[in-house]
C-alpha cells in the first residue's frame, strides 16, 4: 500500500487485495502437516464505520468492558485522540476438503479439523499481523484488538461466562458479513464453518451495506423456528432450543476430545461438528435467502 492510499478512488480494493493476496500466497495457510493443501479459501472481507452506534450498543449487549474501536485504535495512538476509525473485517472459509472430513464426524473432531482449528488460527494473527503492518508501513494507526494487550476473556466469574472484550463474530455483523445462529456462530454468505478476524485503523474506508433485516436472519431456527441440526450434532449436549451453553462446550472441547492433542499432534483439536454436516455450513441456507 502506499502513503497516498487515501487519495484513491477505492482504497477499499486495495485492502481486499492486501487480504486476498495474503491468504493465497502465504505458506502458513496449508496444512503442511497433513497434504499441504490450503486451510482456508477465499476471503470474505468487508468494512465498518468505527463510530457506528452498534459498536456502543455492544457495552449493553455484551458488556461495559468491550471496546469500542475508537477505544481500540487510541491504545495504538498512545491515549492520543484519533478523527477517523475504520475496521477491517474478514471470514476465513474453511476447505471443503476439510469440511467433508469433518461431516463424518459424530464424537470429535477430524485430523484435518482439528489441524485447521490449530494451525488456521496461527494463520489468523499471522494475517491479522501483515494487516496491521502493511497500513503502518503506509503510515496509517492501525492494531489488531484480538492480539492486543486489552484482549481479555472474562471466565466463569462473569454473566454471560466466556466473553470476551473484543468479539470478532459481533463486529463482522456491522460489517455486514453476516449474522448469528442458535449455536452461537456466525453465519456468512460462505457459511458458518470459517475463522474471522479483524483490524482498526483510521485509514478512511467506506462502511459495506449492512443486508440483514436482524442479528439472527441467516439461520433458519431463531428465523423460522425450522432446522435445529446443530442441536443434534452437538456431542456434548451445548445445543438447545434456547440457545448455545458456553461452559458446557468449552467443557467437552477441552475435556473429552483433550486426547487428541496427542494423536494429532496440535494443541487446540477443537469440534466444530455444529459447523459441518448443517444447512449453513457452506452458504446461508436457501430458503432463507430467498425470503
Amino acid at each position: 500500500m502506499e502513503k497516498s492510499l487515501e487519495l484513491k478512488s477505492a482504497p477499499e480494493d486495495v485492502v481486499r487485495n492486501c487480504i486476498g493476496s495474503f491468504v493465497r500466497d502465504s505458506p502458513a495457510n496449508r496444512l503442511q502437516e497433513i497434504d499441504g493443501s490450503p486451510i482456508f479459501e477465499a476471503p470474505l472481507v468487508a468494512f465498518a464505520n468505527g463510530d457506528d452506534p452498534l459498536f456502543q450498543e455492544y457495552k449493553t449487549i455484551i458488556g461495559p468492558f468491550h471496546l469500542t474501536p475508537r477505544e481500540a485504535l487510541q491504545l495504538a495512538a498512545g491515549g492520543a485522540q484519533v478523527e477517523t476509525v475504520s475496521v477491517v473485517c474478514w471470514a476465513l472459509p474453511i476447505a471443503e476438503a476439510t469440511r467433508l472430513s469433518n461431516r463424518m464426524q459424530k464424537h470429535a473432531p477430524s485430523e484435518r479439523w482439528a489441524h485447521t482449528r490449530t494451525h488456521g488460527e496461527e494463520f489468523n494473527d499471522a494475517l491479522r499481523r501483515h494487516v496491521v503492518a502493511t497500513l503502518e508501513a503506509a503510515g496509517y494507526l492501525a492494531i489488531a484488538p484480538a492480539l492486543s494487550s486489552a484482549f481479555k476473556i472474562h471466565g466463569q466469574e462473569m454473566e454471560p461466562p466466556l466473553v470476551s472484550t473484543w468479539s470478532e463474530r459481533h463486529v463482522l455483523y456491522v460489517a455486514g458479513l453476516g449474522t448469528f445462529s442458535l449455536s452461537d456462530g456466525f453465519i456468512t454468505p460462505k457459511g458458518i464453518a470459517m475463522r474471522c478476524g479483524s483490524v482498526v485503523t483510521n485509514l478512511p474506508l467506506r462502511p459495506s451495506p449492512r443486508p440483514y433485516p436482524n442479528h439472527t436472519a441467516n439461520c433458519l431456527y431463531l428465523a423460522q423456528g425450522t432446522c435445529g441440526v446443530c442441536i443434534e450434532r452437538c456431542p456434548a449436549g451445548a445445543i438447545t432450543s434456547r440457545g448455545h451453553d458456553k461452559l458446557k462446550c468449552r467443557e467437552y472441547v477441552y475435556g473429552k476430545t483433550e486426547p487428541l492433542r496427542s494423536v494429532y499432534g496440535v494443541s487446540t483439536p477443537g469440534c466444530g461438528l455444529c459447523q459441518t454436516g448443517v444447512p449453513c455450513e457452506e452458504r446461508i441456507p436457501q430458503t432463507q435467502k430467498a425470503q
